[in-house]
């Protein structure tokens, strides 16, 4: 069975119930126009984004973080790639999740969704 796109990771050893970080599987484009910019598709499969800067020096995975950052109304330094910083395959983990898991996964969900209808 495939892993969800959208998944809750628990903290490690902590005291608290319910706190910890959300990963996001991403396909990445780069190097688009400027105004295709943004979320593309959210699926069981991943979330599927373009961003307009090239691959190179990191500054795709920057544009990645940022994007994600906007569509989900959170600070960028949330946000950080946990895995594929050089490949278009990218595990984004975002951080200091303290609501309950299953709501927080489908806010999340619902606000990728809602980014990609623009």
């Amino acid at each position: 069975m495939l892993a969800p796109a959208i998944r809750f990771v628990a903290a490690k050893g902590s005291a608290k119930a319910q706190t910890g970080s959300i990963q996001l599987l991403c396909r990445v484009k780069p190097g688009v126009s400027a105004g295709r910019e943004g979320i593309v598709h959210v699926s069981g499969a991943g979330v599927e984004l373009c961003v307009a800067a090239q691959a190179r020096a990191g500054e795709a995975n920057r544009a990645v973080c940022q994007v994600i950052a906007e569509a989900l109304k959170v600070p960028k330094s949330d946000i950080h790639i946990a895995k594929g910083t050089k490949t278009r395959e990218k595990t984004v983990m975002i951080k200091n999740i303290t609501e309950d898991p299953a709501e927080a996964i489908e806010c999340i969900k619902i606000m990728l969704q809602e980014s990609a209808t623009r």
